[in-house]
């Protein structure tokens, strides 16, 4: 600490203000620059330099008038923090400025001074330390003082340079640290910065220097290879160009860069760089990198003048840039697959520099560069379309940048020669548009050409165009480069008009695009509309609003999306304006819409404002929606919540905090909430919101969403700082609105209530409320829990720590780490207290880690003694997720560990945790294979199952005591359960802490020493034996991760013993992969191919991954190894474990783009592996090929149709790995006709090509070599490699020439009697459906091109008659008839149909099976003609074919008719209104006889979901129903319900018969028709269950949406009284299923309750706008009001929904001390919340007493008795400090929770009762108390309550038109 120091000297000079006048400003400054030295954050550390500076300005004037003496120590001060600054390039050029302020007068003081700082560096040895390389870089960068002290100190620089380098490249220090970059960076800026003063050292015999002619030999050996490090030879290379500038000639350093090339590729003896020469045998083995190094630097900064000048000795104008380094540029991107990303920085800079130099070259060339015919023209494009599909993360820029650029060079070439045609643009047009719309690399060009070629005749090229780009915002590596091209042709389009021109311009082509993208129901597609799209769109084109607007003007959910987004938009583009009275009101609607986005969009609008205010209506309906919207099921809604609350909060503060400071930035004083008061209230209500739904009974969304709102809050409206985060932090005056907050009782953020909340969740049973409660406590809440506190958390968290429940004691390791944080000493007190020891220690981290392994070992040492004993009451996992949380996440701990004074502590505790670790990995797997000590470390493999139930069947016996075991079970018992979750997941923590701990340490500076060796090589042991000997996937996962930990910070060490540690393990499972065994190892472990995972994740990705490439080329070798002549198939054959190595490695995420440059002998492999005679070896290929067709392909991303919308081209593809195309073509070609029928590899390859997406319309693309050997496998025998070749063939054939194509196919069709292979005609068919069917997005064939084709097929139409035996290929020529429906002739079409026709019509089913004649495929026949029959008469509409397709649903034939249900089902069959009415009626009218004849439940299954389907969305369907059913409607309900009821059938027909008989109720009942209503409501009760299945509680909440609003329709009033419990019923069950846990069940419930809010119309009905499910809650407890509130039922029938829980055996279960069992009972509903449905039915039901209070008097006399004894019980237990041992626990006990505010619901409502009754009931109904009486003692309750922090404080009864807080779904 050198400027420390230094100030502390500075100071003690001028202390003494008599000395100098200027002494206390000076020591101001120095106090500045200490705190600037002691500040972490950057925002305080720029303060206090701006500070000094402003000190320094002051100071400059008065230093001038003192002596040398007097400046000297505050210059040698600044110096002092500016050399250690030196790491901050901001911060060295302020202490710059500081510098200069004071030594102006002083010059020559400062430049000793900085003469003897910079002489000062390195002073005991040559080699400049990293920190020296960084000054040394620094100064010459950004001092000119010190630029010229190293001009005058050049030699010693040079010296210590070269020996720097020199250190570095031998391995010494890390070779992937930064050393080695600063040495090379130090040489490169003395180049770049001084090149006059090192150019007469290289240029100059006289001044050669020999220290700069080894720099530049150790600078070719770093771009050689030297260098480790891919970043440092980079570098190197660039250090050598900048050196190539100092050139006095162009030519010189043209023939040293030229020479330079050719030592690399052994064509010269030697670099001669002026004087300095480098001999050829000094450089080590090349790896291809030094050429990208070379070429890479040279691009960047060589000089033009160099590149550009003709080469000494050419015979041709031959040029640095275009003759050396374009090929260069050509070979690289062909060879270096692993560089990919610089490959395309180094073409982009090399068209960059062509540009630049245009004239130059054009003058050395005497003429055109990119000539059509030039060579050059034609491989630079054909590098740049060979290198657009690369997928390879961060390279989009330069790919556009690489077209951009040359397209530009085109430009101005034809500029400059006066060339008119311009042949290249159109050949770029051309080829873009002919690849399919999926190809990334499509668009890249099209945006670059669009300036050159205007939009017009893009969209002329590709009138599909717009549809394209809509597709591709649906897919979100598409929308970047779709957007840019819509940008690109809109600006191009707006140029040619001006405004209404403009408009209808855009309109023409894009209104319809943003308009579907504004409505699109997808998420991600209306997203990427309205946020990329629709803001550019407004502000070129502001008309465009309009526009829009008038399309969104419906009520749909659509329209309201959309509606929402356009106006969010246009007011943040346009400025804000006052929201009208409609757009409130339809605002509103769109907040309680039941769709997310819809609400989203909406509170999007409400939050995102510019002003610091709330409109008084904004803060009226955020309060409306948050309630409401707090137990939303989705993560995406909360996080998008919790982004929205935070801009409000901001905007709130910031807006109140200028109102205390007397400003009014935007807003008239006296509206909105940025008046102080009322943004004070907001927050304070928004928190108290959060607290209250912190309660362990609410569900898992609502305390997530509590807690992220609770986040936003504490993040914005407290004054905690946080050094780790760069933004967001609070203003420096948060302080005075904190305390006019307080002085109004609000924004007690860190009250006693508040803690004990998230106390609370620390006890959750999921990982994310308890970190996210952790993490607030710790962050936001004071540095110590109160004392009375501490005792009773400390206990609850040591008892979760001893439970064998893995989430209960994942919540003790949270606590406990929760507790470190903030201790202090009484906690370390109790920990002593409890452990009988004396407090010997004051560091409270290192005593709570040993106390924590203490128990650890107390829990081993009990383990040892009786494991089952041990899994039941001390499993390990609890302490070793504690040590694991406490040691890696508490950063208290690794800056205790780093201090002196405590390491040896340290580092005996962190030995002793590693050998504990190890003995608990001995015991409990040794323990699974009935061995323990040593002779159970020798056994290699896993036990199998059979061995480990044995096992733990003994222990178990051992740990009971008795001699015999028990009877065997099917299930597994508790104990056995008990042990293997101790087990295995103890295994896992051991795993996770050892590789936490290693990383942790290795990379930490000061505590490096505390893991010593022997440990490492002790943990190391441990990862192996759990690795190899481990059968949990769970555990082998968990300890993975810590293992690559472990590996990536020992292979990133300088240690070459700790280096040496992974790589001999590596060793070591190669050598027992290759070697004989006894044993499987990858069958019974699944760890043992993690262990080679692992090791080679951690090497440096930065790097050549030696360990990597060795590991592969050894499991290569012996993957390829011969099979043994006779081997055994209990064992695992090294062959086969090779393969499934690799395939790990494979599908490592880790590995990424490093296993590309191996793929092809891997493919290739696998193929050889899939011919094996080993079923073993075949298994293991074809694991390996699906892992790598994934590495190749990537992850399929599938749209809504569930059709592949993204993939690399097949040309691409093969560009990329040229040999793997090559392994793929032998494959093919092999599979001849004639050659054997089984060929394993075939389906394989054509699997993988079939993945691929057609390229672009090039005659020489290299996929045009696969078209033959497809063509050809149409004629192979079996069945799966014809129809995988049909599909291969589409990316083979690009659209443009698929008419070619299919016109071939067409004419090889045989005439009749020609059919010399029915096989090889199916497989043609099957080419030609594939050919002709459309791809997702992209347009069919034009039908003109089509017609020959056409009329190829109509000649040959014997194809489809009985004629040709084979009901497949009459299928396939069906199928494809199909496909061509505007090419062919109507008089062939009408000729299809009469024979469709009359096969069906003649078709009959045998009485006998013999009957009929059976043949393959006679089934796929008849329902494809039946499905063609189908279309047909969708597609033309016509009646007599609408009749036919009628009659088929009678056909006696089961197959016709399942196809034509299938069809009405299909979701992606045409629409016609004409046939689905003739389906519908007919359907109506054969239902009595289907239902009567339902033999085929499938059958009845499928006609009931077609019914059901064609009816639901009809609004006609009723009438029609009632016409054809003749009253026969409700007879087809009763056997409907009959079915139900006796026949039990499956979920799927009780769901389908369910929805039926709901429709055909809606038809008509009478009052005759009671029962059957009734068992009808019996039945929706029945499915609606939470413990049905998921199918029927769906049925039965769209059963609600039909029946159930005609139901509550007919009973309105008092038409029919007798509906009215039927009624209560239906409601009652909507609002249980609006609670259900499944999100379709409710978000079908809220549309029953928008019907009914609607006024009980039709579903989608005018105006109808469908509500969230807690809209829909309150809507139907307000009907249950409005309409039966007088009813004397429906009191009772609120009341099934509050619970009776029995609180006292609650409260005995809690407190009970009998062990844990291992498992929880689940709830059958997990999303439901029974008491917070309680707290909101509150109201309604005091409403429903006061209209009749007589209801309530057979509820009063049952309940009342024991609300008043539960009362009585609260009192008596909680008003007493001793009963209350076990009150932290019940904290967070939910049930306990749950009772109790359930039992103050009941209170209240019980008291109200006696009001309203009047006091002589309670004596009447036996309660020994009045209401004032009651009321009394319920005050009494909750305030007991809250002071535990078991409910909130009491207040005032809720009045009856309150509403609570909602419950439903969102």
């Amino acid at each position: 600490m050198g400027a420390e120091r230094e100030a502390r000297a500075c100071a003690a000079f001028y202390g003494d203000a008599g000395r100098c006048g200027p002494g206390r400003a000076a020591l101001r400054c120095v106090r500045c620059l200490r705190q600037f030295a002691g500040s972490t954050a950057r925002r305080c550390r720029d303060e206090h330099l701006e500070e000094a500076l402003q000190l320094a300005q002051a100071l400059g004037k008065e230093l001038q008038a003192l002596g040398e003496a007097e400046v000297r120590p505050l210059l040698r001060c600044v110096l002092a923090f500016q050399l250690e600054a030196a790491g901050s390039s901001s911060a060295f050029q302020k202490l710059e400025q500081i510098v200069t302020q004071l030594a102006v007068g002083q010059e020559a003081v400062l430049v000793q001074e900085v003469g003897t700082l910079l002489a000062g560096l390195a002073p005991h040895g040559e080699v400049l330390s990293p920190e020296d390389l960084q000054a040394v870089c620094m100064f010459i960068e950004e001092s000119r003082l010190g630029r010229h002290h190293w001009q005058q100190n050049m030699a010693p620089l040079l010296q210590r340079l070269a020996h720097t380098l020199s250190y570095v490249l031998q391995g010494q220090p890390a070779p992937s640290g930064t050393w080695g970059c600063l040495a090379v960076k130090a040489c490169l800026q003395l180049f770049q910065v001084m090149p006059k003063d090192v150019a007469p050292l290289v240029w100059s015999a006289a001044a050669k220097n020999e220290a700069l002619q080894r720099i530049l030999g150790l600078l070719l050996e770093a771009v050689a290879g030297k260098a480790l490090s891919k970043d440092v030879r980079l570098l190197a290379g660039t250090a050598l160009s900048m050196l190539l500038n100092t050139a006095p000639q162009p030519e010189s350093g043209a023939r040293a860069a030229l020479t330079l090339f050719q030592l690399m590729d052994r064509g010269a003896e030697e670099l001669r760089v002026g004087e300095l020469a480098v001999e050829a045998h000094s450089i080590p083995e090349l790896d291809g990198l030094e050429r990208l190094a070379l070429s890479r630097g040279l691009l960047t900064c060589c000089r033009a003048d160099i590149l550009c000048c003709r080469l000494e000795g050419s015979t041709c104008q031959a040029c640095l840039l275009l003759d050396v380094l374009f090929p260069i540029v050509c070979t690289l991107s062909k060879e270096q697959k692993d560089c990919h990303y610089h490959c395309f920085q180094v073409l982009v800079l090399w068209l960059r520099r062509v540009q630049e130099n245009l004239p130059e070259l054009w003058h050395l060339r005497g003429g055109r560069l990119l000539a059509e015919d030039a060579k050059l023209l034609q491989k630079l494009t054909q590098l740049v379309w060979d290198n657009a599909e690369a997928p390879v993360e961060g390279v989009s820029e330069f790919i556009q940048s690489s077209f951009r650029v040359l397209l530009e060079i085109y430009h101005l070439e034809c500029q400059h020669f006066e060339d008119q045609e311009r042949p290249l643009y159109q050949q770029m047009l051309q080829r873009a548009v002919s690849m399919p719309w999926q190809i990334k690399a499509r668009y890249v060009p099209l945006c670059a050409l669009v300036p050159y070629v205007g939009s017009q005749q893009v969209l002329d090229a590709c009138p599909m165009l717009p549809q394209h780009l809509l597709s591709c915002l649906a897919t979100n590596h598409l929308c970047p480069t779709a957007t840019e091209l819509y940008r690109a042709l809109v600006r191009q389009q707006c140029s040619q008009g001006q405004g209404d021109v403009q408009a209808e311009l855009w309109a023409q082509h894009w209104l319809p695009l943003l308009s579907r993208a504004l409505r699109s129901p997808l998420p991600i597609l209306h997203s990427n509309a309205a946020n990329h799209l629709l803001p550019w769109t407004l502000r070129q084109l502001p008309a465009a609003g309009t526009l829009l607007a008038a399309q969104f003007s419906g009520a749909d959910t659509a329209a309201l999306r959309a509606w929402v987004s356009l106006l969010r938009v246009q007011r943040s583009t346009a400025g804000v304006t006052p929201l009208r009275a409609e757009e409130i009101a339809r605002l509103q609607a769109c907040l309680r819409a039941r769709e997310e986005g819809v609400r989203l969009a909406a509170l999007g609008l409400l939050c995102g404002g510019p002003g610091h205010s709330l409109a008084g209506t904004e803060e009226r309906l955020l309060r409306e929606f948050l309630p409401l919207n707090l137990n939303c099921h989705t993560s995406a809604f909360r996080q998008l919540l919790q982004a929205a609350l935070r801009k409000v909060l901001g905007r709130l503060r910031d807006g109140a905090l200028a109102r205390l400071r007397g400003k009014d930035p935007r807003e008239p004083r006296g509206e909105g909430v940025g008046q102080p008061a009322r943004a004070v209230d907001f927050v304070e209500w928004l928190l108290q919101l959060c607290i209250s739904s912190l309660t362990p009974w609410a569900n898992y969304q609502r305390k997530k969403t509590a807690l992220l709102l609770l986040t936003a809050i504490l993040e914005t409206c407290t004054d905690t700082w946080s050094p780790e985060r760069k933004k967001g932090q609070p203003p420096r005056t948060m302080a005075t609105l904190l305390g006019h907050a307080r002085q109004s009782g609000c924004w007690d953020f860190f009250s006693r209530p508040n803690l004990l909340a998230l106390l609370g969740c620390l006890q959750d049973s999921t990982n994310e409320i308890r970190d996210t409660a952790s993490e607030l406590l710790i962050r936001y809440f004071p540095a110590t829990f109160p004392e009375t506190l501490t005792p009773a958390l400390l206990r609850l968290a040591q008892d979760a720590l001893s439970s064998p429940r893995v989430q209960e004691a994942e919540a003790g390791a949270v606590l406990m780490k929760t507790i470190l944080h903030k201790s202090d000493s009484s906690t370390l007190k109790l920990l002593a207290l409890e452990a009988k020891t004396a407090q010997t220690l004051t560091n409270r981290s290192l005593y709570f880690t040993q106390h924590l392994l203490r128990v650890l070992q107390a829990q081993l040492a009990t383990a040892q003694q009786n494991l089952l004993q041990a899994a039941a009451v001390a499993p390990m996992h609890g302490v070793l997720a504690a040590l694991r949380r406490c040691l890696l996440q508490v950063p208290e701990v690794i800056t205790c560990m780093q201090t002196a004074e405590s390491a040896q502590a340290w580092q005996e505790l962190l030995s002793s945790l590693v050998d504990t670790a190890r003995d608990i990995t001995s015991l409990l797997l040794g323990a699974l294979q009935s061995q323990q000590g040593p002779e159970a470390e020798q056994q290699v493999a896993a036990p199998s199952f059979a061995d480990m139930g044995n096992a733990i069947g003994s222990l178990i016996m051992l740990g009971k005591g008795q001699r015999e075991e028990e009877e065997d079970s099917v299930l597994l018992s508790e104990e056995h359960s008990l042990i293997l979750t101790c087990c295995w997941v103890s295994v896992k923590e051991v795993g996770l802490l050892l590789g936490g701990l290693a990383e942790l340490l290795l990379s930490s500076p000061g505590a490096k020493h505390l893991l010593q060796l022997a440990s490492l090589q002790t943990a190391a042991t441990v990862f192996q034996e759990i690795l190899l000997r481990c059968r949990h996937w769970g555990a082998v996962e968990g300890c993975s991760m810590g293992f690559t930990k472990f590996c990536a910070a020992l292979l990133n060490h300088p240690n070459t013993e700790l280096q040496a540690i992974p790589q001999t393990i590596l060793d070591q499972g190669l050598e027992a992969l290759s070697g004989p065994r006894s044993s499987s190892i990858t069958r019974r472990a699944a760890g043992f191919p993690m262990l080679f995972l692992c090791i080679v994740s951690g090497e440096n990705p930065a790097q050549a991954r030696p360990l990597l490439t060795r590991c592969i080329q050894t499991l290569l070798a012996l993957a390829t190894m011969a099979l043994p002549q006779d081997w055994d198939q209990t064992l695992d054959l090294p062959q086969v474990c090779a393969l499934h190595v690799l395939q790990t490695l494979v599908r490592g995420a880790g590995l990424g783009a490093a296993l590309l440059r191996h793929a092809t002998p891997m493919v290739a492999l696998a193929l050889r592996g899939l011919s094996s005679p080993c079923w073993a070896m075949r298994n293991a290929a074809i694991q390996l090929f699906s892992a790598l067709t994934t590495r190749l392909l990537g992850q399929k991303q599938s749209s809504t149709e569930g059709c592949l919308v993204e993939g690399l081209s097949l040309p691409a593809f093969l560009g990329q790995h040229p040999q793997l195309g090559a392994v793929l073509l032998a494959e093919l070609e092999a599979a001849v006709p004639g050659g054997p029928h089984l060929r394993p590899t075939l389906h394989a390859v054509l699997t993988l090509l079939a993945q691929l997406q057609p390229g672009p319309d090039d005659p020489s693309s290299p996929s045009t070599h696969f078209l033959e050997p497809l063509l050809e496998l149409a004629g192979s025998p079996i069945y799966a490699v014809r129809a995988m070749a049909a599909k291969a063939l589409i990316p083979v054939v690009p659209p443009p020439q698929r008419p070619a194509l299919l016109l071939q196919l067409a004419q090889q069709l045989p005439a009749p009697g020609g059919v010399l292979s029915h096989n090889a005609l199916h497989g043609r068919l099957l080419q030609m459906k594939a050919l002709l069917a459309p791809n997702p997005g992209t347009a069919r064939l034009p039908a003109e091109a089509l017609h020959p084709v056409a009329l190829q097929l109509e000649a040959r139409s014997w194809l489809l008659s009985p004629a040709q035996r084979c009901p497949l290929v009459r299928a396939a020529f069906l199928q494809v008839l199909t496909l061509l429906p505007a090419s062919l002739s109507p008089g062939f079409t009408q000729s299809i149909w009469d024979a469709v026709s009359a096969e069906l019509g003649g078709l009959t089913l045998g009485r006998e099976p013999g009957c009929a004649e059976l043949q393959v495929g006679a089934a796929v026949l008849h329902q494809t003609m039946a499905r063609f029959a189908c279309s047909e008469a969708a597609r033309l509409a016509d009646s007599k074919r609408i009749h036919t397709v009628c009659s088929l649903l009678q056909h006696p034939h089961p197959d016709v008719r399942l196809a034509v249900l299938s069809w009405v089902t299909d979701g992606k069959r045409a629409q016609c209104e004409e046939l689905e009415r003739a389906l519908r009626l007919t359907l109506l009218e054969n239902l009595q006889s289907v239902l009567q004849d339902r033999g085929n439940k499938e059958f009845l299954r499928l006609y009931l979901e077609a019914l059901v389907h064609l009816c639901r969305d009809c609004p006609s369907w009723s009438q029609e129903a009632s016409q054809k059913l003749q009253g026969s409607a409700l007879a087809c309900v009763e056997t409907l319900l009959l079915v139900m009821e006796m026949e039990r059938p499956g979920p799927e027909l009780l769901s389908q018969a369910l929805c039926a008989a709901s429709l055909l109720l809606t038809v008509g009942f009478g009052d005759e028709d009671a029962l059957l209503v009734q068992r009808w409501c019996t039945m929706l009760e029945a499915c609606g269950r939470p413990v049905a299945d998921e199918v029927l509680r769906l049925a039965a909440a769209c059963s609600l949406q039909t029946a159930g609003t005609e139901v509550l329709r007919r009973c309105r009033g008092a038409a029919c009284p007798w509906l009215i419990p039927m009624a209560l019923r239906v409601i009652n069950m909507s609002i249980h299923l609006l609670q259900d846990e499944d999100p379709d069940v409710r978000h079908e419930a809220a549309g029953f309750a928008s019907l009914v809010q609607h006024g009980l119309g039709q579903p989608g009905g005018d105006g109808c706008i469908f509500v969230q499910g807690n809209v829909g809650l309150l809507s139907l407890l307000q009907l249950l009001l409005d309409e039966f509130g007088h009813h004397p039922e429906t009191f009772g029938s609120l009341l099934q929904h509050l619970p009776q829980p029995n609180l006292r055996a609650i409260v005995e279960d809690l407190e009970a001390d009998t062990p844990h069992s291992l498992y929880k009972e689940d709830e059958p509903n997990v999303f439901a919340e029974p008491a917070a449905l309680a707290q909101q039915l509150l109201p309604f039901l005091v409403q429903l007493l006061e209209k009749a209070p007589s209801s309530a008097l057979h509820w009063l006399q049952a309940a009342g008795p024991s609300v008043l004894q539960d009362l009585h019980y609260c009192q008596q237990r909680w008003s007493h400090e001793s009963a209350t041992r076990c009150w932290m626990k019940a904290l967070g006990c939910a049930v306990l929770r749950a009772a109790l505010a359930v039992l103050l619901v009941r209170a209240q409502l019980v008291a109200h009762a006696l009001r309203l009754l009047g006091e002589e009931h309670g004596a009447v109904l036996g309660l020994d108390c009045g209401a004032q009486e009651l009321e009394q003692e319920l005050v009494l309750v909750q305030g007991l309550l809250a002071q535990h922090g078991l409910g909130s404080a009491p207040q005032q009864s809720p009045a009856p038109a309150e509403q609570g807080e909602a419950h439903g779904d969102g």
